[in-house]
């Protein structure tokens, strides 16, 4: 079964992000120089239409209104890395875990390493919160956008300044 996909790039306080949806719901948000971004020629056609709802929840995030997303998502991946992605999603706004409390709330503690692979595939930064992943010792480790970028996100989530919207 062929997938309608769509994409447009809009202006962030973190650069340009791409947003890509598949069958009108969000199954990508990208950064610049992202480590694992997919082929530019994957992402469809130039369309705004299916992301008022995401353009707006993220505008309210970067203005520090909005702390947890409410979006239907279309993950890609396997069934591991779909799990990751969803426990992700629990880690409250302004918090972090490490790679190895995300692999203890999957039931499997030796699991930290593929965890931490998970991590870095994931389709939609920002909205899954990969950036508030971290080291055992809570040192910033890997971030497929760089560390500076999760730096200022773990920055802002923390009480930072709210970001300036740039929509």
């Amino acid at each position: 079964m062929a997938q309608n996909k769509q994409h447009m790039v809009i202006d962030s306080p973190y650069g340009p992000l791409t947003l890509v949806a598949t069958d009108g719901v969000l199954s990508g948000l990208y950064m610049t120089d992202q480590r694992h971004r997919p082929a530019e020629e994957t992402f469809g056609v130039l369309d705004d239409e299916p992301f008022s709802h995401v353009i707006q929840q993220l505008e309210a995030y970067f203005k520090g209104e909005l702390t947890d997303f409410d979006l239907p998502l279309h993950l890609h991946g396997t069934d591991f890395q779909r799990s990751v992605w969803a426990e992700l999603r629990k880690i409250p706004y302004g918090e972090t875990r490490s790679y190895g409390e995300l692999a203890e709330a999957l039931g499997n503690p030796a699991a930290s390493r593929a965890v931490g692979l998970a991590n870095g595939k994931n389709p939609i930064g920002i909205i899954v919160p990969c950036h508030r992943v971290v080291g055992a010792n809570g040192s910033l480790t890997g971030y497929g956008g760089g560390l500076d970028r999760k730096q200022r996100l773990l920055e802002f989530e923390g009480g930072a300044e709210a970001e300036q919207a740039l929509f």
